[in-house]
Order: C-alpha cells, then sequence, then structure tokens
C-alpha cells in the first residue's frame, strides 16, 4: 500500500472579486461554488503522485510553485475542486481526522496560542491524539536543546520551529508531513533534525518533505518529485533525476563556444569556464581541440543544476 496516493489532484483560488460578499453570513450565505475561468488563480492542477510506505521523499519546487497547496490539501486543510487522494489508505475528504491521528504535520510557519509554554502546547499536541508523549517529546526538546518551561510568545523563529518539530514527532506517527522543515533551524540543528529523521525512517516511518533547499533533499532523500507552476515535472529516486543528458564541464584555458549547441549555465573563470552541456561529446570535444586547452573535467551535474535543467525543459 502507498502511504500517498494521489490522482489528478487540481485546487484552485478564487480571486478576491470572486468572493461572496462579507455581509452575507449563516444560512444566507451561498454555498461555495466552482470558480470561473476569469476568478481562478492556480494552485495545482492534475498532479499525480506515489509516495510508497517507507519511502524518504522530496518534494522540490520554488517558492509558489504549489509544494503547500499540495500538502494542505492532503491533510484536508483545503478541499480539492477535482481529483482524488489516499494517505495511509483513507480518502482525504472522507477521513481527515483519523488521517490527522496517524499523521505529523510540520507547517512552513508555525504558529501557537500565545501566553502558552512550551511544554502546554506539547502537552495540547498530545492530548488531541490521545496520547502520553512525555518521555519521547522530553528526548525530542533535548536532542533539539529546546527548553520546554519558556513562553511561545518569547521564543525566536527557530526556536518556534523546533516546538513545531516536537509536535509533529513526538506522538512517533507512521507518516511524517514536512513542509519546508529546516527554515530558521541554524545548520547543527539541521543536522540533528535530519539525522532524527533518518532514524524514523530506518524505523519504518514515511518521510514526504517539500523543500526548495535542493542540497538537503539530495543528501537525505531517496526519490524526488519536482513541481513546477502546479504540475509534476519529473518524479524519480534521486540518483535518477541527476543522470540527464547534461553534463558539467569544466575547462582551464582559452577556447570560444560560439558553435557549440546544447550550452547552458556558462560562466566564467579566472582561468578558464564551466558549463552544462547537453550534446554531444564528440562535437564537444571538436570544438575543444580548436582551443588552448591545459585541463578539462566531465562530471556528473548536482541535483540543483538537474532541477534546473528540468525547469528549462519545461519552458520550451
Amino acid at each position: 500500500m502507498d502511504a500517498i496516493r494521489i490522482d489528478n489532484l487540481t485546487k484552485y483560488y478564487r480571486t478576491s472579486f470572486g468572493r461572496p460578499a462579507a455581509g452575507l453570513q449563516g444560512k444566507h450565505r451561498p454555498a461555495p461554488s466552482e470558480p470561473t475561468a476569469r476568478e481562478r488563480v492556480r494552485g495545482i492542477e492534475q498532479v499525480s503522485l506515489r509516495v510508497g510506505q517507507g519511502e524518504f521523499c522530496g518534494f522540490i519546487g520554488p517558492n509558489g510553485a504549489g509544494k503547500s497547496t499540495t500538502i494542505r490539501t492532503l491533510l484536508g486543510l483545503i478541499r480539492p475542486n477535482s481529483g482524488s487522494a489516499q494517505v495511509l489508505g483513507m480518502d482525504i475528504r472522507k477521513d481527515r481526522e483519523k488521517i490527522l491521528a496517524r499523521t505529523g504535520y510540520l507547517p512552513s510557519e508555525a504558529m501557537f496560542y500565545p501566553g502558552m509554554r512550551v511544554r502546554d502546547v506539547l502537552k495540547l499536541s498530545a492530548g488531541l491524539r490521545k496520547k502520553d508523549c512525555r518521555r519521547e517529546a522530553a528526548e525530542l526538546c533535548e536532542r533539539l536543546q529546546l527548553d520546554a518551561s519558556r513562553r511561545v510568545d518569547e521564543l525566536s523563529f527557530g526556536n518556534r520551529k523546533k516546538a513545531a518539530i516536537v509536535c509533529a514527532l513526538q506522538h512517533e506517527p507512521e507518516l511524517l508531513i514536512l513542509d519546508e522543515p529546516t527554515s530558521g533551524l541554524d545548520p547543527l540543528m539541521q543536522r540533528e533534525f535530519f539525522e532524527i529523521l533518518r532514524e524514523r525512517n530506518e524505523q519504518g516511518t514515511t518521510v514526504f518533505l517539500s523543500s526548495h533547499i535542493l542540497s538537503e533533499v539530495q543528501r537525505n532523500c531517496t526519490r524526488a518529485a519536482i513541481i513546477r507552476e502546479g504540475h509534476i515535472i519529473a518524479c524519480d529516486r534521486v540518483e535518477a533525476l541527476s543522470r540527464t543528458n547534461a553534463k558539467r564541464v569544466a575547462v582551464h584555458g582559452r577556447i570560444c563556444l560560439d558553435s557549440l549547441d546544447g550550452v547552458k549555465d556558462l560562466r566564467e573563470t579566472k582561468d578558464g569556464c564551466s558549463f552544462l552541456y547537453s550534446g554531444e561529446m564528440q562535437t564537444l570535444l571538436a570544438v575543444l581541440s580548436t582551443g588552448e586547452v591545459r585541463d578539462l573535467s566531465v562530471s556528473e551535474p548536482d541535483l540543483e543544476e538537474v532541477f534546473l535543467h528540468y525547469y528549462e525543459e519545461n519552458q520550451r
């Protein structure tokens, strides 16, 4: 069984002029209707995705690509216009409460009731799931260096994020859905956080993590999906996504690339240049032979370069 199964999920937002009048309340307020083409603002369109149980899956895209919309729709926090999705075998429309009980959700921005102390927030979160999480919460607070006696109003953005992480993990859910989880965390805390996630994943927990930081996806995820303007444009194992036709070429010396097709992301250096190349290797060598090349390296591009490659390919 898939931990997450999404089929043709679509969500449009309604523009401000398409909202019902503010004065209409209660039974006199009209039921929500489908936005017209003029009223639509794209959220996600025809998104289909599978995340297997026990996977550590990344969800990559820049701000506004549709990552948070997809996640909030999966958790029943917003309703889709069309399509279907299941989380842990349960329908997102019919089984919202059951889904929330068995998942751990970390929003991109953590919000808490003012005046509460961290320990009260953790107790409230555990109580909503009817579990005694004190032991696990204490261990997570220690590892993340979070003082549970402090008031949430006094916390920095990074410490609020830590409190939200503990809320998401303390009940030991089967599935973790994490939206931009490392924003606000310093590098040491980021490393500790991913160590915790790897431990949970080794114990069988499925991790679905959205990010625009490609290096953390490459280091930690086994599979990734790339979303652009509300559409999934690629989904595969991280190693397979990195194996494109494009290569990173670094040249030390003087060459002219004006006649060479397939060159992208050209970067001039002090003693040469580097670029992504997606053409024939024989053609590349023929062009290089006309210049003064002192040294040459050809390597696989990293995931950030692959990400740019996919985006450029899908803009054509």
